[in-house]
């Protein structure tokens, strides 16, 4: 029973399957828009909106929180610049989960996840 169990397995290791949703976040964050699995896709967006709320927070412990779990130094400081304004008057749902074609190779069903504006 996965009672609780909020983050699906991915059919990968804890570790593997944590890098895996850093990147993803960090990509996410980066470039606004990635195209995944939906399954991913729901993973990485509790992630990635938490990285917005501790931007949107702004306080040096959420700065030091976002930077222990995104990649990138500079992008973290760019989300912390960018993130109040753009998201001040809006209470979660930073992201949007968008279904597309299934994949040819192994027919898996395939998202867009994108950051609201």
């Amino acid at each position: 029973m996965r009672h609780s169990r909020r983050t699906p397995k991915l059919g990968k290791p804890a570790d593997q399957r944590r890098a895996m949703l850093r990147s993803l976040a960090t990509e996410l964050i980066r470039h606004g828009r990635i195209t995944t699995t939906k399954t991913r896709a729901k993973a990485v967006q509790s992630e990635a909106e938490k990285m917005i709320s501790l931007a949107k927070d702004g306080s040096l412990s959420a700065r030091r929180q976002a930077l222990g779990y995104l990649f990138d130094k500079q992008l973290v400081h760019t989300l912390f610049a960018l993130a109040p304004d753009r998201y001040g008057s809006r209470n979660g749902g930073y992201t949007r989960i968008l279904r597309t074609v299934p994949r040819r190779g192994d027919n898996a069903e395939m998202a867009i996840i994108e950051l609201v504006d």
